[in-house]
C-alpha cells in the first residue's frame, strides 16, 4: 500500500486520530502536510514524522484556502485531502443553544465542505481522492449529542453527493465512521462524567468486540482508502467501529 509520490493534507492533524492518520501516511511514504487550530502541537507532529505543518482554522474560509493552496505552492500537486477536523460538544435537541450549533457545524460541516472546496481544482489535475471524518453518531441515536450527530449525518449525504459529481473525473470520495476510540476529545468526555468508569464500561459493552478502538486503527483504514488499493471504491462509508452499529449503543453520554 505505498503512497511514495503522494502530497497527503490532513486536518485536525496535531492529535487523536488526525496525528494517527499523518503518522500512517508519512509511514506510507506520503509527504503529509499537516493543518490544525493548535499550529504548535501540529508543529511538533510533523517534526516527529517528517512531514509539514500549517496554523489553519477549518472554519474560516482564509485558513483552509490558504493550507491547500500553500500546500500546493510547495510540492506541485495534492493527491488527497483527509478532512478529519472536528468538535464535539454535548446536548440534545432542546438544549443545545444557537451558540454551540453553529460552533459546531461551522467546524465539523463547514470545514468539511471547504477543505473539498479547495482541494478539488487540485484533485481533478491528480485524479486524487478525498476521505472525510464522519462517525458511527451518524448511523445510530446516543442520547445527547445533537449536533455533534448532525454534522457527522450530513458528511455522509455531502461524501455521497461529491462522490457522484467528481467521480467522472477519476476523483473518489469516501469517508469513515469510527465508533468509540480513545482519543483526547473522548477522555474530556469521561473527565468530566458523573461516573466515569461506569461510562468507560458502559461504552466499551455497545461494540461488539467489547472494546474502545484506538486512532491507529482508523488511520490504518484512511490509509487504505488514500491508496491505490482502493482504486474502485467511492462514496462509501466505512465503518470503523467494533460493531457498535450493529449490537447497538447502550452507552449514556450523560
Amino acid at each position: 500500500m505505498s503512497l511514495a509520490d503522494k502530497v497527503c493534507l490532513v486536518t485536525g492533524a496535531a492529535t487523536g486520530i488526525g496525528e494517527a492518520i499523518a503518522e500512517r501516511l508519512a509511514t506510507e511514504g506520503a509527504t503529509v502536510c499537516l493543518a490544525d487550530i493548535d499550529g504548535e502541537k501540529a508543529a511538533t507532529v510533523a517534526e516527529r514524522i517528517g512531514g509539514h505543518a500549517w496554523t489553519a482554522d477549518v472554519s474560516q474560509s482564509a485558513d483552509v484556502r490558504r493550507f491547500v493552496d500553500e500546500s500546493a505552492a510547495r510540492f506541485g500537486r495534492i493527491d488527497a485531502i483527509v478532512n478529519n477536523a472536528g468538535i464535539a460538544v454535548g446536548g440534545t435537541v432542546a438544549e443545545t443553544s444557537e451558540e454551540d450549533w453553529q460552533r459546531v457545524l461551522a467546524t465539523n460541516l463547514n470545514g468539511v465542505w471547504l477543505g473539498m472546496k479547495y482541494a478539488l481544482p487540485q484533485l481533478r489535475r491528480t485524479r486524487g481522492c478525498i476521505v472525510n471524518m464522519a462517525s458511527v453518531q451518524a448511523l445510530v441515536g446516543l442520547p445527547g449529542w445533537a449536533a455533534y450527530a448532525a454534522t457527522k449525518g450530513a458528511i455522509i449525504s455531502l461524501t455521497q453527493q461529491a462522490a457522484v459529481e467528481y467521480g467522472p473525473e477519476g476523483i473518489r470520495v469516501n469517508c469513515l465512521a469510527p465508533g468509540t476510540i480513545m482519543t483526547p476529545m473522548n477522555e474530556q468526555i469521561f473527565a468530566h462524567a458523573s461516573d466515569p468508569d461506569a461510562l468507560i464500561e458502559s461504552w466499551n459493552s455497545s461494540h461488539a468486540l467489547g472494546r474502545f478502538g484506538q486512532p491507529g486503527e482508523v488511520a490504518a483504514a484512511a490509509a487504505f482508502l488514500v491508496s491505490d488499493d482502493a482504486s474502485f471504491i467511492t462514496g462509501t462509508c466505512l465503518r470503523v467501529d467494533g460493531g457498535l452499529a450493529i449490537l447497538g449503543p447502550t452507552g449514556r453520554a450523560d
